[in-house]
């Protein structure tokens, strides 16, 4: 019997990532980890370089991160595994330094991402409450952190309320800037450029800061091992969230731009605040927490989708064997997500949001140009067909054209 005991024990499967994200709970989390504190903020920046045709910023942003979401569609179908981006390179070119490279720098862009929103958390909040910034910091992270390690179905629920709240709160935007008696901003038929003039150099610029209130789609990929039938679910969420994110983001500028006054956006820090300058005080302050939320949300997911890098790297053997340790309890990474909560609070403390913010967008632009030509490197060579979601050559070789162009921007 202590014989049998012992080969049972010895035959025992460890544990495993568990299989519970559908297709709705996988949207919100695409749409958690994009729609956040981005769009609270930068509306005001796209205005200030775009005029009344912002809104036309976000839909070029749209188009040029539509190219690389699709490449993200077909690999996360060929390889539904945590650690997506690296597995992905590896798959491409064989190199597992430069693999451990890019799923480095994935996980490094979600810790950095976090920080950074983390930092605009407790601006929030400060104001609300009167505490330091360094001990909301530190209350924050610990709280997400808490929240992330309870478990992948409990942690994406919880971002999952908080998204549809996030989502509500800009529903709540667009309805109360098209619907204000007396609207403060531009006309109607101002929001429409001419075909030629160069209007159009600002509109470009403005897409540059518009980007980055789209990263996050490819968090979604990190992920993976955790989704019911990936095959089916990971294309189709990616596309929902692109969507749903673009048709929020154009219609919260046209409903801004139509509710307050140029002038006014283009030097804000909080410029939807603006649309309920006139509400009575309970609908400010109600929009208020929303925006707390929305930031706080956007540490959650990134603690989850950093965790889950260093998991996947730990268990292809490219990171330490410790990190690929699960909870029997809670079935998530402990020591990564402990890793993970440990780095981000570091950066919040110590480094400020306006070079976090920087780092990211570079780390995730970087990843990108990998990320497409590694399916273009795995496409030429003839792989076996398979169910899996395809898309043409050409939509990695845009990808790689776009995603250079606004790296290099971001350098100049």
């Amino acid at each position: 019997m202590a014989s049998q005991h012992n080969s049972h024990a010895t035959t025992r499967t460890p544990p495993a990532l568990r299989r519970t994200l559908t297709l709705p709970l996988l949207t919100l989390y695409g749409l958690g980890v994009t729609v956040g504190a981005g769009i609270y903020v930068l509306i005001g920046a796209t205005v200030a370089e775009a005029g009344a045709y912002a809104w036309l910023a976000f839909l070029l942003a749209a188009f040029v991160v539509a190219f690389t979401a699709f490449s993200y569609a077909e690999l996360a179908t060929r390889y539904p595994v945590s650690a997506g981006e690296a597995a992905y390179v590896d798959a491409g070119f064989g190199r597992p330094a430069l693999a451990t490279l890019v799923g480095g720098l994935v996980a490094l862009s979600g810790m950095v991402s976090a920080s950074a929103v983390a930092v605009g958390a407790s601006g929030y909040l400060g104001g609300l409450t009167s505490l330091s910034s360094p001990v909301l910091i530190i209350a924050i992270v610990t709280t997400m952190g808490l929240i992330a390690w309870w478990g992948i179905s409990q942690s994406v629920k919880v971002a999952a309320v908080i998204t549809v709240l996030e989502i509500l709160g800009l529903a709540f935007v667009i309805a109360w800037g098209f619907g204000m008696s007396q609207r403060g901003g531009v006309a109607t038929a101002e929001l429409f450029p001419p075909l030629q003039g160069a209007h159009w150099g600002g509109i470009a610029s403005a897409s540059l800061l518009a980007f980055f209130a789209f990263i996050g789609f490819e968090d979604m990929v990190n992920v993976a091992e955790e989704v019911e039938t990936p095959r089916k679910t990971m294309p189709r969420a990616i596309v929902y969230t692109l969507f749903v994110a673009t048709v929020l983001y154009v219609l919260v500028a046209i409903s801004v731009l139509l509710a307050v006054p140029i002038e006014t956006l283009s030097g804000s820090d909080e410029p939807l605040t603006l649309v309920f300058a006139n509400a009575p005080t309970a609908v400010q302050s109600g929009f208020a927490a929303i925006a707390v939320v929305a930031t706080v949300n956007g540490v959650l997911i990134q603690m989850i989708m950093a965790s889950r890098v260093i998991y996947g790297m730990a268990q292809r053997g490219r990171f330490p064997a410790v990190f690929a340790n699960i909870s029997p309890k809670t079935q998530t990474p402990t020591v990564a997500t402990l890793f993970v909560a440990a780095c981000i609070m570091g950066l919040s403390l110590f480094l400020p949001i306006e070079r976090l913010a920087g780092w990211t967008s570079q780390i995730v632009l970087f990843v990108f140009v990998c990320v497409n030509l590694s399916l273009i490197a795995i496409k030429r060579r003839n792989a076996p067909s398979g169910e899996y979601y395809k898309v043409p050559i050409a939509v990695p070789v845009l990808g790689i054209l776009t995603s250079v162009a606004l790296l290099v921007s971001t350098l100049l």
